[in-house]
């Protein structure tokens, strides 16, 4: 019998001790945001897959793909604030996902991972980051960004 994480099962309210933040750059047109926002969190949900919750069905028996099952906060700020955040989150040891504004030029997975490859850390061009771990670690991580309107 599968059991549930302890999480999931002992509170009627929201349970999560870990939090899910994506930070877009500011300025990016709208179909940006959402796509980069899909990326990241995808990576976070690949990378965490305790995070996924149970497949969902409706009254009619239609079955519907699990989601990750707690909030993912989007918040947005400058390039400079993306950058801190990538800092501090690595320095914190917490799972990391990057998109930079290479990528929006690219042609799938492969070209990617060798636009990220060919440029050092501190000078990717970063138009999000997204970071999943304890709540008090993630508000440091992203201090200075603003929820997203």
């Amino acid at each position: 019998m599968e059991t549930l994480p302890v999480e999931e099962t002992t509170t009627s309210g929201p349970p999560w001790t870990t939090k899910i933040a994506v930070l877009l750059r500011d300025g990016l047109l709208p179909w940006q945001e959402l796509n980069v926002t899909a990326f990241l969190a995808s990576a976070v949900a690949a990378a965490v897959p305790e995070l996924i919750g149970r497949p969902y069905e409706d009254a009619d028996g239609t079955r519907y793909l699990a989601m990750i099952r707690q909030p993912v906060l989007v918040l947005t700020g400058s390039a400079e604030v993306l950058a801190s955040a990538r800092t501090r989150a690595l320095e914190r040891g917490l799972p990391t996902s990057l998109f930079t504004a290479d990528l929006f030029a690219t042609g799938g997975d492969t070209e990617n991972r060798a636009a990220v490859r060919a440029v050092r850390g501190a000078d990717l061009d970063l138009v999000g980051i997204a970071v999943h771990g304890p709540k008090n670690a993630v508000d440091k991580v992203v201090r200075g960004a603003r929820m997203h309107p």
